[in-house]
């Protein structure tokens, strides 16, 4: 991780996008690929590909292109992210079935493999398992550390209960604020800050 010092924010973002469709050409049969049509698949200049991949070294050969399989290797240990990641997720009304369904989790750190809810009985048309949050203890798969939280009350004592449990990363579409210890990573979903930083840079352009 210690490249990642002098690598860019913004070359940084681009790291899993890359990842995603390395792997989603290694599952086609591609072997090496040219910057050129690697930026077919991400919407990214060449140039900026190539000098994205300089940041961690000599990754590729002129006129040979990059090798798929040595690719995925460094981006996923520099990334630290494994394509069999267990990640689960907590709150399955309207936002929660959406992501359960979301079509664009292949190729990138895993799967959701299960979800809980409060009433999950009530809970139809899901490709996964979904569970009682009170059963949370002992239907929580070995070795999952990451959480997508959906819910909109008693925020604090799921937290509590996810973290107690071993889940030491969080993603979280939850409005109310709430704690976690320090080990623990929070990642907030704030849609309406989003909403407001475009209407921002929106009104910046329309003055210029």
């Amino acid at each position: 991780m210690d490249n990642f010092k002098r690598v860019p924010k913004t070359t940084l973002h681009r790291y899993p996008i890359y990842l995603k469709a390395l792997r989603r050409l290694k599952s086609e049969g591609v072997d090496r690929v040219m910057s050129r049509e690697l930026s077919e698949y991400v919407a990214i200049e060449p140039t900026t590909i190539r000098r994205d991949f300089s940041f961690l070294g000599n990754l590729g050969k002129q006129g040979y292109g990059y090798n798929v399989d040595d690719l995925i290797q460094v981006f996923s240990e520099q990334l630290g992210m494994n394509f069999d990641e267990k990640i689960i997720l907590v709150g399955c009304g309207n936002l929660g079935k959406a992501l359960l369904n979301y079509n664009q989790w292949n190729h990138v750190v895993g799967e959701i493999v299960c979800a809980f809810d409060l009433m999950p009985s009530a809970v139809t048309g899901t490709n996964v398992p979904v569970y009682s949050l009170d059963e949370f203890a002992t239907k929580k798969p070995a070795g999952c550390r990451i959480a997508i939280l959906c819910i909109s009350r008693d925020i604090q004592k799921t937290v509590d209960l996810l973290v107690d449990n071993g889940i030491i990363g969080i993603v979280s579409f939850a409005s109310e604020h709430f704690t976690v210890p320090d080990h623990v990573r929070v990642k907030q979903i704030d849609v309406v800050a989003s909403i407001q930083e475009l209407v921002f840079e929106a009104n910046s352009i329309s003055d210029k």
